[in-house]
């Protein structure tokens, strides 16, 4: 849910703006709102479950994620569907650190790694078919409802999961909870704010004065966070955010990886989204079969991924970037020889190495950080993967959204094809990142 929602909304947009009259800086925070609460949360929140419960935290974020989502099905006017997106931002960021950290506290060794495995196939498909999902939805345009369908799927999801968690998913918090540190919550969310707000928005705005200010004030204000957390570490208070999780190599060069691995995801999507349908002319249902190719190979190599990272450890992660980078230079060299004409078919071959290349590191990725997980710290350990994560999409996207909209004035087909000789790059240098990491197979 948490994931399809931060992309089936791309396919709704333009019905979104008719419908409702919104002007296009709305439109863009119906997207930013929910990446930027969403990112901004997670470290809070999964210190939240640490201290309080990790189901009980879980739940609320179930609980509200599926009101947000009735809130943006039923909103009125472009207002109520921001603020609505907002919330449902929040509420995912409670959810998202207790998956990780239950998975990470109840499961050891291969039953652990079937777990994230699992995770990391649920959270793929919700990436890459939320194209597919949202074209169908507002193609089928069940009783009228239109776009207002996209949130409508959550009601059913988060009714059941509810229902189902109380049964199958067991409580667990912290050996020693204590209170939460109000203080280095307000210093990481505001520090984080002063990172992802002018990423999200900076572009759209021509880069005003205040992008810059709030970057230059984001290492001050992070700075003070985490001075702030060495203080209480050395006084036998309970900090929001350990930082002993960094000294582990496992950790910090994962997170490391992390970064560099999801600036290629979201961004990609966006310009394989662009480039379908803006530049090919591809209806919002015809552009989501072609993500059908990315879908159906990355749950191949998913499936693979388990095994193969209890053989190989971190040298799957290196492989896996490299094939994903490959893909990357073959789909450019299609792109190059047929630019927004010719078969969508001959596609193809490059989205399989893609998807291919995706799946071989995803799950790797995750499960060699959260291999030495203690359950102490797990909700603060997976609040900062998650973080990364959304971090690493904000960034992806302004950097490769900078090369192709750069080069909008010539085409397409040429943005397109410097987003893609980019990402290729950035996955060539996420294989050798895992340098960074003990030589150690994930447990």
């Amino acid at each position: 849910m948490i994931v399809l929602d931060f992309f089936i909304v791309n396919v709704a947009l333009p019905s979104m703006q008719g419908d409702l009259h919104a002007s296009p800086s709305a439109t863009e925070w119906v997207v930013a709102g929910y990446g930027l609460t969403f990112a901004t949360g997670l470290i809070t929140a999964g210190r939240l479950g640490d201290q309080h419960g990790r189901r009980r935290m879980f739940s609320i974020g179930l609980g509200l994620f599926t009101l947000a989502s009735i809130a943006c099905a039923a909103a009125p006017s472009p207002g109520v569907l921001v603020t609505a997106r907002l919330a449902q931002g929040l509420a995912a960021a409670l959810i998202s650190p207790q998956v990780l950290s239950i998975i990470g506290v109840r499961y050891t060794g291969p039953d652990r790694l079937r777990a994230l495995s699992a995770y990391a196939i649920v959270m793929g498909f919700g990436a890459v078919g939320g194209q597919l999902i949202g074209g169908l939805l507002i193609q089928a345009d069940i009783a009228g409802l239109g776009w207002r369908s996209i949130f409508l799927i959550n009601i059913p999801l988060g009714v059941a999961a509810l229902a189902l968690t109380a049964r199958l998913v067991p409580e667990s918090r912290a050996n020693h909870p204590s209170r939460l540190d109000l203080r280095g919550a307000l210093l990481v969310t505001a520090g984080l704010t002063a990172v992802v707000l002018p990423l999200i928005e900076g572009r759209q705005q021509g880069w005003p004065a205040w992008t810059w200010v709030s970057h230059g004030a984001a290492p001050i204000v992070l700075g003070t966070f985490a001075a702030q957390q060495l203080r209480r570490s050395r006084r036998g208070d309970s900090p929001l955010l350990p930082l002993t999780l960094f000294r582990q190599r496992t950790f910090s060069g994962g997170i490391v990886t992390q970064v560099a691995l999801w600036c290629g995801q979201a961004s990609f999507f966006l310009v394989l989204a662009l480039y379908l349908q803006q530049g090919r002319r591809l209806d919002a249902l015809q552009a989501g079969l072609v993500f059908t190719i990315l879908a159906v190979a990355y749950l191949a190599a998913s499936l693979r991924a388990r095994g193969l990272t209890l053989r190989y450890g971190r040298g799957l992660i290196a492989i896996g970037a490299l094939i994903l980078a490959a893909g990357h230079l073959l789909l450019l060299a299609t792109v190059v020889d047929i630019g927004t004409g010719g078969p969508v078919g001959l596609l193809a071959p490059g989205l399989l190495l893609i998807g291919t290349g995706m799946g071989l590191c995803i799950t790797p990725v995750t499960a060699t950080v959260l291999a030495s997980l203690e359950p102490q710290t797990a909700g603060a350990a997976a609040g900062v993967l998650s973080t990364m994560q959304q971090l690493g999409n904000a960034l992806g996207v302004v950097v490769t959204g900078v090369l192709f909209y750069g080069a909008l004035s010539s085409g397409f087909a040429r943005g397109f094809e410097l987003s893609l000789a980019e990402l290729a790059a950035l996955a060539t240098a996420v294989s050798a990142l895992t340098l960074l990491r003990p030589p150690r197979k994930a447990s």
